[in-house]
C-alpha cells in the first residue's frame, strides 16, 4: 500500500468514527479527532494537487515534443517552468504536513475584537468584523463561544471576546492587528467617509496543564452585568472580574446568567494571556533576524484596510488587494487567509 492510499485510509476511519452520535458527548475525542481529520485532508488536496500538476507537465512536454509552433512551444515551456515551480512548494509543504508539523499547531483560539479610534463607527465595525469571523469560523465548522462583551447602544461592540474551536490559531493568527474601514457609517447625513479603527488579538488557546494558575494568586471580585449604555440587565451579581497578583492582568465575563460560567469563561481568557505572556518573553531573548521572522506580535501594526467606497480590502503586509468586500464580509475569507499563511512558508 503506497503512503498516499495509507492516508486515504486512515482518512476514512475516522470518518466512520466522527460518524458516530455518541461521540459528540465525548468533546475532547471529537476535538482530537477533527484536527486528525483536517491534517489529512490537507495532506490528500495537495497530493491531489501535486498529480494534476504533473500531469499538466505531461502534457505540456508532449507539445514541444510534437514539434508545433515556435510560438505555442514558448508557451508550453513557460507554462512548464510555473508547473514546475508550484509543484517544487506543494511537495515541500507536503513534507511538512507528513511530518506532522501542521497537525502540532492544531489549537483552538480565543479572539479579542475592539473598537478603536471612530467612535459608535469604531463599534459598529467591530460588529461587523465579529460577524464576518464567525461565518467563516461556521464554514470551517468551528465551534463558537463569547467569552464576554460590551455591547454599544446602536448595535456594535466596545469590545467582543470570543473562542473558536478546532484548527483555529493556525489559520486566523494573522488576523492580528489594527483594521482600518473607511466607509460612510449609516449615521451619516452628509454622505462624508470616515476613517475608523478596531484592534483584533488571537490568542492560542493553550493545552491543558500548559499554564497553572494558582488559586493564592487569584483576586476575584463579582458585580452585576450591565448592558449598553450601563444600566444594569441583571439583578444579580452573576458578572466575574479576575485580577492576576503576579502580572497586573485583569480579565472579566459577564455573558452568562451563571456566576459559575462566566467564571469559566474569564478563566479561559486569563489562561490565552498568560501563554500569549509567555511566548513573547521567549520571543524576547531569541535573537534579532529570529524576531522579525515573528509575525503577528505586534498587536499595535496596521495591518488591514476595508475601503467600502472603492470596494475593496487591502492587506498591508503582504502589499495585496482583493475584492467584492460584501462576500468577505459574509466569512469568504478563505483566499486572504491562504495568501497569508504563505507568510509562514516564505519565513
Amino acid at each position: 500500500m503506497s503512503k498516499i492510499e495509507s492516508v486515504k485510509k486512515q482518512y476514512q476511519e475516522i470518518l466512520e468514527q466522527l460518524s458516530d452520535p455518541e461521540l459528540i458527548s465525548n468533546w475532547p475525542k471529537f476535538e482530537e479527532l477533527s484536527r486528525e481529520k483536517a491534517h489529512l485532508e490537507k495532506i490528500i488536496a495537495k497530493e491531489e494537487e501535486i498529480r494534476e500538476l504533473e500531469n499538466k507537465i505531461i502534457e505540456n512536454t508532449d507539445i514541444i515534443k510534437a514539434g508545433e509552433g515556435a510560438e505555442l512551444r514558448s508557451l508550453a515551456e513557460t507554462e512548464i517552468s510555473q508547473l514546475q515551480e508550484r509543484k517544487n512548494l506543494l511537495e515541500k509543504e507536503l513534507e511538512l504536513l507528513s511530518k506532522g508539523g501542521a497537525k502540532e499547531a492544531a489549537r483552538s483560539a480565543i479572539i479579542e475584537i475592539r473598537a478603536g479610534t471612530g467612535g459608535d463607527e469604531a463599534g459598529l465595525f467591530a460588529a461587523d468584523l465579529y460577524r464576518m469571523y464567525s461565518k467563516y469560523g461556521q464554514r470551517q465548522g468551528w465551534q463558537q463561544k463569547v467569552l464576554d462583551s460590551h455591547p454599544t447602544e446602536l448595535g456594535g461592540f466596545k469590545e467582543i471576546i470570543f473562542e473558536l474551536r478546532g484548527d483555529v490559531f493556525s489559520k486566523m493568527k494573522h488576523e492580528a492587528g489594527v483594521h482600518r474601514v473607511q466607509r460612510i457609517p449609516s449615521t451619516e447625513k452628509s454622505g462624508r467617509v470616515h476613517t475608523s479603527t478596531v484592534s483584533v488579538a488571537v490568542l492560542a488557546k493553550p493545552k491543558k496543564a500548559t499554564i497553572r494558575v494558582r488559586p493564592d494568586e487569584l483576586k476575584i471580585d463579582t458585580y452585576r452585568a450591565s448592558g449598553p449604555g450601563g444600566q444594569y440587565v441583571n439583578r444579580r451579581e452573576t458578572a466575574i472580574r479576575i485580577t492576576h497578583l503576579p502580572t497586573g492582568l485583569v480579565v472579566t465575563s459577564q455573558t452568562e446568567r451563571s456566576q459559575l460560567q462566566n467564571k469559566e469563561n474569564a478563566m479561559s481568557i486569563l489562561e490565552a494571556k498568560l501563554q500569549e505572556m509567555k511566548e513573547l518573553q521567549q520571543i524576547a531573548k531569541m535573537g534579532d533576524a529570529r524576531k522579525a521572522q515573528i509575525k503577528g506580535a505586534q498587536r499595535a501594526e496596521k495591518v488591514r484596510t476595508y475601503n467600502f467606497p472603492q470596494d475593496r480590502l487591502t492587506d498591508h503586509r503582504i502589499k495585496k488587494t482583493f475584492r467584492n468586500l460584501e462576500e468577505i464580509m459574509e466569512g469568504k475569507l478563505d483566499s486572504i487567509i491562504e495568501s497569508l499563511n504563505q507568510l509562514d512558508q516564505e519565513g
